[in-house]
């Protein structure tokens, strides 16, 4: 999975665009842009692969990206099996660097907005208040049109300057340049296991996926992602486990053979170090809160 290189700015001939998506599932490849990204999801659930992060994603959801940080919207399976009650919706915002000039952010009363967006380049998840106030600002900003979308965008990112709602979603800022072939390589690694996280994956086959040793691999996939791979696989199995515990009535010993263990043991014991409760308190929680 390569990543696309895109431009929006050229595309829309516009340095500020709006848009609301509505598809059956999100179609976007894995790809960059020079443009500056916020993004609301409506409607929605899956995982979003952004720089050199994994994380599942659902309604409510809002990141908001710097310039050139590869990414890719990937919803769960059950929305590419036709279901048409199932949709993925989303706000977006794009708009260049250039958009206020450069002397805009030299002024003193733009300091803030400019260490935002540095503090972008990881990548930012927008939660509590702030994530409400920013939604509903989007909301409007689609029936707005010239100047007034300027100062939309302006209201919202001195908002998001002064917010304490926000989460790096990566450790570092993403560092493209000359390390692209590396970062297509984890891309193949991410979809790989995405598609076969059910199976049993070897240290040997997903090194392969990445053209590397296995050696190499541990080395790149734990220096890229700041886990061991074997972590992180756990963490993809473990959040389809608990989509199939809340979805379906399949047993526990089922469920642990669907998501790529071969003993019920074993997966109860993952699951409890990551979820906190073992598979069966979380069904029962679940099962709870939705009445």
């Amino acid at each position: 999975m390569k990543i696309v290189k895109t431009n929006i700015t050229s595309y829309t001939n516009s340095s500020l665009s709006v848009f609301s998506r509505e598809e059956p599932f999100f179609q976007s490849p894995f790809h960059s842009h020079p443009e500056f990204e916020l993004v609301y999801i409506l409607e929605s659930h899956g995982k979003r692969i952004i720089g050199n992060s994994v994380e599942s994603f659902e309604s409510g959801d809002m990141v908001f990206l710097g310039d050139n940080i590869p990414h890719v919207w990937l919803n769960d399976e059950v929305f590419y099996k036709g279901n048409n009650s199932l949709k993925a919706k989303a706000i977006v915002i794009y708009f260049s660097r250039d958009l206020f000039g450069n002397s805009f952010y030299e002024l003193p009363e733009a300091q803030e907005v400019k260490k935002f967006l540095l503090l972008a380049m990881k990548g930012v998840v927008i939660t509590g208040q702030t994530n409400k106030v920013i939604a509903e600002k989007m909301k409007k900003l689609l029936k707005k049109k010239g100047f007034e979308v300027i100062i939309g965008l302006t209201e919202i990112l001195f908002l998001l300057s002064k917010s304490k709602d926000l989460k790096c979603i990566n450790g570092d800022a993403y560092i493209s340049a000359c390390d692209d072939n590396k970062n297509d390589r984890l891309a193949d690694v991410f979809q790989y296991v995405k598609l076969n996280y059910s199976k049993d994956i070897s240290l040997d086959e997903i090194a392969k996926i990445a053209n590397l040793t296995p050696t190499s691999f541990c080395r790149m996939f734990k220096t890229k992602t700041k886990k061991p791979f074997v972590e992180y696989l756990n963490e993809i199995r473990v959040s389809n486990a608990c989509k199939f515990l809340i979805e379906t009535d399949l047993g526990i010993s089922e469920i642990a053979y669907e998501c790529g263990y071969k003993t019920a043991s074993n997966f109860n014991k993952l699951f409890r170090k990551l979820i906190g409760t073992t598979p069966k308190e979380y069904r029962k929680k679940a099962l709870v809160e939705d009445l």
